[in-house]
């Protein structure tokens, strides 16, 4: 059960994040997580909710956006979403290909905190960061980090 260990390595990542910041919590977690990736979403979201408690993370919530492989068909010069794991061919022409381009993925898209003193702000993607003495607002389409 590997879940384990990501679930582990995502909550390390996101302790780093709050180092010095002891009044910002942590709300959610999104990943992005690849068909080909063989993370079972279940035993995740439940390795998750075990090694968070008694952290800075317990009670925030795991969310998982699950990612379809795509391949690009070299026939068609296109990229192409494949409607399971099983068949590597173009859905269109049929033709065989392994250059697959998404399906991978294993990354945390954004970690989404909150400042404890301010309790009417509403939970929103924040950078936290040594050189800034306060949570920062920043785009929620930051560069993903892999685990």
């Amino acid at each position: 059960m590997h879940e384990l260990s990501i679930a582990h390595s995502i909550i390390e990542v996101a302790k780093n994040h709050l180092v010095g910041f002891p009044n910002c919590e942590v709300r959610s977690i999104r990943l992005k997580i690849g068909a080909l990736s063989c993370v079972h979403r279940d035993a995740l979201h439940f390795s998750f909710d075990l090694i968070a408690a008694d952290t800075p993370l317990q009670g925030a919530q795991l969310i998982i956006d699950d990612l379809p492989v795509v391949v690009f068909c070299p026939s068609c010069d296109a990229l192409r979403e494949l409607p399971g794991i099983q068949r590597f061919v173009c859905p269109v022409c049929d033709t065989r290909t392994g250059d697959i381009r998404q399906g991978k993925e294993l990354e945390i898209d954004s970690i989404e905190v909150v400042d404890q003193e301010d309790s009417h702000q509403r939970p929103s993607a924040l950078e936290v960061g040594p050189e800034k003495n306060q949570c920062q607002r920043v785009s929620r389409h930051s560069k993903p980090s892999s685990i």
